[in-house]
């Protein structure tokens, strides 16, 4: 099966499972894609992994005349919104409908630990209509505002830490010290980069692959500095929920060699983020995303 034929297979599996947790099949299916996985790799990749997955509920249909904005933020109301984006695209494509939506997510865009954004990112690079209406659909039903409200519940989820670390005090100050110019999204990148390749840190992983799917989608907006003020709101929030502090990053280790072990490997955020990191040298340079990479594919040290 191509990446396409996978892509449409999927559709018949609900974004979240085990209460919460993201589906990260179309994400890997196109990060594998990316770095030179065969059809075989694909198909066997999507046959493991869907073995944790549930099934999508029944489609539902968005209530005639109701403004799309009003269910932003209903975990709920995913399959109503991928109706509801899946006739959207049928009548005008990605190019006039993210340049529509995007602003209008952005401030939402932690939700899920970011994999809306993330998923969102995925499918535009994809080409794939149906999986671009499932990640907008999971992004606007997992819409994020860290407003200062505290999470309604406590399944220590990363989105969760995020709403408490935005409630803190002294959250607001942390955001305002963040210096907005066009080079902000890259230094936000780059920071987050190093910071895992010195932590391997779970919360620092998303922002490596959150800072790669951002990039990708400011081609649609207008105002690219509004978007990237968003994200450094919720950036900012995961920075001060993981707590981690920079140290010594690992040694970068050949592409070659982290390319190979992202293929072999089936653990999805180890795929996704060896991807992410090689998209990220080859736009900006330099060897932080590798060094990312390297901690990423290297043993973790027992006591």
């Amino acid at each position: 099966m191509s990446l396409a034929e996978l892509l449409d297979a999927g559709a018949s599996f609900d974004a979240e499972y085990h209460g919460g947790l993201s589906n990260h099949l179309p994400m890997v299916l196109l990060a594998l894609h990316r770095l030179g996985a065969d059809a075989q790799r694909l198909a066997a990749f999507a046959e493991r992994y869907a073995r944790r997955l549930a099934p999508a509920p029944a489609p539902v249909h968005w209530p005639a005349g109701d403004a799309w904005t009003t269910r932003l933020g209903e975990p709920g109301a995913w399959p109503t919104y991928r109706v509801l984006f899946r006739q959207w695209l049928a009548h005008e494509d990605a190019d006039a409908v993210l340049p529509q939506v995007l602003p209008l997510l952005l401030p939402g865009c932690g939700a899920a630990a970011f994999h809306g954004l993330i998923r969102t990112a995925c499918a535009v690079q994809a080409r794939h209509a149906g999986e671009l209406a499932d990640g907008l659909a999971y992004w606007a039903c997992r819409y994020l505002p860290l407003d200062g409200c505290l999470p309604a519940t406590d399944d220590g989820l990363i989105f969760e830490e995020m709403q408490r670390a935005a409630a803190a005090p002294g959250f607001d100050d942390a955001v305002a010290a963040v210096a907005l110019d066009d080079g902000t999204l890259q230094r936000l990148a780059h920071d987050a980069a190093l910071l895992y390749a010195a932590s391997g840190d779970f919360t620092v992983l998303h922002l490596v692959t959150s800072a790669f799917a951002l990039r990708v989608l400011l081609d649609f907006v207008e105002e690219p500095l509004a978007a990237v003020d968003d994200y450094s709101v919720a950036y900012v929030a995961a920075l001060r929920a993981c707590g981690v502090q920079p140290g010594t990053p690992a040694a970068p280790l050949p592409w070659d060699s982290l390319v190979a072990a992202a293929l072999a490997s089936d653990n999805e955020h180890l795929i996704k983020l060896v991807d992410s990191c090689r998209e990220e040298t080859t736009a900006y340079g330099g060897d932080a995303w590798q060094r990312a990479a390297s901690r990423a594919v290297q043993p973790r040290k027992t006591p």
